[in-house]
C-alpha cells in the first residue's frame, strides 16, 4: 500500500529538508493541495511551489485541485511538473469533460469526493479517469478529525462500480489511531500530512506507519 505526503502539513519554514527526509524514507508521491479560497475557505500552498520543486525531485507529483471550475489552470499545473491532477465532483458541472482536458495533457486524472458526497455511477467518467480520491476529513477545518463513515465509499466502490483499473486514494485525518482501519478498506493509496511531520520525526513517523498497515 502505498503512501503520498501532503505538504499542506509540511514545515514549509525548512521545506527542503523536509523533502530530503521523505526520499530518505521512501515516500511515494508528494501530495500538493491547491485552492482557490472559494470552494474551500483556504488557501495553502498555491501553484508556484510546484514549479520550484520540480526541478529538484524525482518523485510523482499529485495535484489536488480544490476549486470551483478548474479547466483554466489544468495546463499551467501540468507545465509546473504534475503528474497527476484531481478535481472535484462538487466543483465541476462537467467532470468528464474536465477529466478528458487532464488526459489529453498526458498525465493521470483523478476524481475527488467531498465527505458529505455520495458516490454516483462513475461509468460515464472511466475512458478518463484514473483515480478516485475519497475525502476523509472536511476540507475547510484545520485539524479535522477523521470520519471513518467514508471508508465504505472504497468497498463499494470496489464492488459495485466497474472500476478494474481505477486507483482509489483517501486522504484526511489519518494517523496511527486509525491507519488500520483505513487500510482494512483496502485503498491503492493514503494520503498523510500531519501524521507524517509531527514533531519534524518524518523518517521515524513513516517507520511507524509502516508497521500499522503491516507494509
Amino acid at each position: 500500500m502505498k503512501i503520498s505526503a501532503s505538504l499542506a502539513s509540511a514545515p514549509l519554514d525548512k521545506l527542503g529538508w523536509a523533502i530530503g527526509e521523505l526520499e530518505k524514507a521512501g515516500i511515494n508521491k508528494i501530495h500538493f493541495d491547491v485552492e482557490d479560497g472559494s470552494f474551500v475557505p483556504v488557501m495553502t500552498l498555491g501553484t508556484k511551489i510546484i514549479k520550484d520543486l520540480r526541478p529538484l525531485i524525482d518523485l510523482p507529483f499529485d495535484v489536488h485541485l480544490m476549486m470551483n471550475n478548474p479547466e483554466w489552470i489544468i495546463e499551467e499545473i501540468v507545465d509546473y511538473g504534475a503528474d497527476s491532477i484531481s478535481v472535484h465532483w462538487e466543483a465541476c458541472p462537467y467532470p468528464r469533460r474536465t477529466l478528458h482536458i487532464i488526459k489529453e495533457t498526458g498525465v493521470k486524472a483523478g476524481i475527488a469526493f467531498n465527505p458529505a458526497t455520495s458516490l454516483p455511477d462513475l461509468a460515464f467518467l472511466k475512458p478518463y479517469l484514473d483515480y478516485v480520491l475519497i475525502l476523509s476529513s472536511e476540507p475547510e477545518l484545520p485539524d479535522a478529525p477523521f470520519i471513518s463513515d467514508t471508508l465504505h465509499k472504497i468497498t463499494l466502490g470496489r464492488k459495485n462500480q466497474n472500476s478494474d483499473g481505477i486507483e482509489w486514494v483517501i486522504d484526511g485525518g489519518i494517523n496511527l489511531s486509525n491507519i488500520r482501519e483505513v487500510t482494512d478498506a483496502y485503498p491503492d493509496m493514503i494520503v498523510i500530512g500531519r501524521a507524517i511531520f509531527k514533531h519534524d520525526a518524518i523518517i521515524d513517523n513513516l517507520l511507524d506507519l509502516r508497521k500499522a498497515i503491516g507494509k
